[in-house]
């Protein structure tokens, strides 16, 4: 056990963790609990990297146990906001394009075993995970300016919620300002995931060419 390796398994449980949240606390804290983890989980996934690499400390457990982390925290995640945004066809077509790659190239890197040391991650490949990274933790954040609305306005009139729903302005709470910070929240974070399903589908498609020679090799 060392440094680079217990980053790793924090980052793995941080992945149920976030599941946990929406099944154990209220909206809105929830909402700030995942953004928290998820946020953590994304900063340790580089730390872990660079530790073993600086200290020398690369190990062929954190090798197996790393790619399971990654994914696990990206499937939970992306499970999870299906259920928060109630399977939203906008959410649901990038969302499957993404689990979809990460099934493919797992099954394509099982199947090469010796030989799938050669399908290296691109640099496209990184910038995917950076933009869908990002993508998910926006998404999260939609529920802290919606959730934290609700809670605000709940004793208010219902004549005040619609005023506020129309654009009017409200009180000195600032509720309007919270409410366009939902929709910003979640336009910006749906255009981050739908270019990082695109990203995804191209270095999907970008693997599978690179494998075909395995693939096609009768021997």
């Amino acid at each position: 056990m060392n440094v680079p390796n217990f980053l790793t398994i924090l980052r793995l449980i941080a992945a149920p963790g976030i599941a946990l949240c929406f099944a154990l606390l209220p909206r809105g804290m929830a909402d700030w609990a995942a953004v928290i983890l998820f946020v953590a989980a994304s900063v340790t996934d580089f730390f872990d990297g660079f530790l073993a690499r600086l200290y020398k400390q690369e190990s062929r457990f954190g090798a197996m146990l790393d790619p399971i982390a990654d994914k696990a925290i990206v499937v939970i995640a992306l499970a999870v906001l299906l259920a928060n945004f109630n399977l939203s066809t906008l959410v649901l077509i990038p969302v499957t394009v993404i689990l979809f790659r990460e099934v493919f190239v797992a099954g394509l890197r099982e199947f090469l075993g010796s030989d799938a040391g050669r399908l290296k991650v691109t640099k496209l490949a990184k910038w995917k995970t950076t933009v869908q990274m990002v993508a998910i933790t926006v998404l999260f954040s939609q529920g802290l300016f919606s959730h934290y609305y609700w809670v605000q306005s709940s004793a208010m009139e219902t004549d005040m919620i619609a005023a506020i729903f129309a654009g009017e302005q409200a009180d000195e709470r600032g509720l309007v300002r919270l409410w366009q910070g939902s929709v910003w929240s979640y336009n910006f974070g749906l255009i981050l995931l739908w270019i990082s399903a695109t990203l995804t589908a191209i270095t999907g498609i970008d693997y599978y060419r690179k494998s075909r020679p395995y693939l096609l090799d009768g021997s």
